[in-house]
């Protein structure tokens, strides 16, 4: 029996403690804004990783989120390693009290995981992206059951993806500990149609702050200085900074300001959503949105400016479309579907591990759809056909690093 005939057999045979781990994971609360929830989902995976005799190292991310982990198996081979990637923290829970498994007001946030009768898995995190986490597990496993040693495998998981590493230094630690890798796939939510991700967006939030002078709109209509239209004028001129066809939008979404409608407002808040697919384009929009702050056009009011980066952008890049070339052709060759690709809105960790130089692919966990919302699903069986994949991926991975990645790689 060859490798891959082996390999396949391995996770045909352990399906049913795959599906068992998934749960266990799921059912583990690790919400990214709950340091110490997902602090113990970190320890259950730092547990799974020495069982497997992997070498682990956990690196401080802040004093409010959880840690960045790191896991390695065969360290000392030769070769760059292979880097599986990802985050195990999730979205808030549900504020309803004891909801319970398919209840109206469940919602995903609520940790219980359930199968239907479809095949779709549900619960907190089984799409985004634990599922993910499992299949680099059992790929690891099933590799160690047949003794494959051609390069190290390493995982590096994230516990503050879900609030885009705010209040701490993640990205930093992705970037540090990913150099080096011969490729990476970050194991975040599959596609429904099979497709790789090859790019994403980048992305933050502006919030500006204008000040002006109250005053009586009737009484005193010349002393006033009017923050909520200065705002507005703002406003047009950030939304200006928009280039659809370099994939950048600049959408002031939401605004408050004045009290009642007989006063001048003396204060103005505008929330702004930014999006780009280059870091030079955020760069040229942080530097706009301050000359447009620093200029007032109502004399005698002032604005401030916080600009704050959720997530760089995922850049597409020759090699990451070489790898992505690479899985679809062991894909097809293996009866394991047709792969496409595709550019998401959505950012990602995988931007972390491109700038770090390491050619990168994303959207390669268990497929499903609608994260975050009520509906949010997986599919029980890409659990396994995406374990097969990867297995099939690694045993092959030397034709990547020397080029080879077409019809038959």
């Amino acid at each position: 029996m060859d490798h891959y005939r082996q390999l396949e057999a391995f996770i045909e045979s352990h399906r049913e403690d795959m599906l068992s781990m998934w749960a266990d994971f799921v059912n583990t609360p690790s919400q990214a804004r709950n340091r110490d929830a997902a602090w113990k989902m970190g320890d259950k995976l730092v547990s799974v990783f020495k069982e497997m005799g992997m070498e682990v190292a956990e690196y401080d991310a802040g004093p409010v989120n959880s840690r960045t982990i790191e896991a390695i198996w065969n360290k000392d081979l030769p070769g760059a390693p292979i880097l599986f990637s990802g985050h195990y923290d999730t979205v808030n829970s549900s504020p309803v009290k004891d909801a319970k498994p398919g209840d109206p007001d469940e919602f995903d946030g609520t940790p219980h995981f359930r199968v239907d009768s479809e095949g779709k898995a549900y619960g907190l995190g089984a799409l985004d992206m634990k599922g993910g986490i499992v299949i680099a597990i059992w790929v690891t496993k099933a590799l160690q059951s047949i003794g494959w040693n051609e390069r190290p495998i390493k995982f590096l998981w994230a516990g503050d993806e879900d609030k885009g590493h705010e209040g701490g230094n993640t990205p930093d630690l992705l970037m540090e500990h990913a150099k080096g890798a011969l490729c990476c796939f970050n194991m975040e939510t599959g596609r429904v149609n099979n497709d790789l991700c090859i790019g994403r967006k980048g992305g933050g939030q502006a919030d500006l702050e204008v000040t002006g002078v109250g005053a009586h709109a009737g009484n005193d209509f010349q002393s006033g200085r009017n923050a909520v239209l200065e705002m507005a004028h703002k406003a047009i001129e950030l939304a200006a900074l928009t280039n659809i066809e370099l994939g950048t939008t600049i959408s002031p979404d939401v605004i408050s300001g004045g009290t009642v409608p007989n006063g001048i407002p003396e204060n103005c808040h505008l929330q702004v959503d930014v999006r780009y697919t280059r870091l030079e384009e955020r760069d040229r929009v942080v530097e706009e949105m301050k000359k447009i702050c620093a200029v007032p056009f109502i004399e005698g009011t002032t604005c401030a400016l916080t600009y704050k980066e959720f997530m760089a952008p995922f850049a597409t890049t020759p090699e990451g479309l070489r790898l992505a070339d690479f899985v679809a052709a062991v894909s097809r060759d293996h009866g394991l579907g047709d792969m496409g690709q595709i550019f998401l809105g959505g950012g990602s960790d995988a931007s972390y591990i491109t700038i770090a130089g390491v050619p990168t692919v994303c959207s390669t966990g268990v497929r499903g759809q609608f994260n975050h919302t009520s509906k949010e699903y997986a599919e029980v069986e890409s659990l396994y056909d995406r374990a097969k994949l990867f297995c099939a991926v690694v045993l092959n991975i030397q034709k990547f690093a020397d080029g080879k990645y077409c019809d038959g790689y």
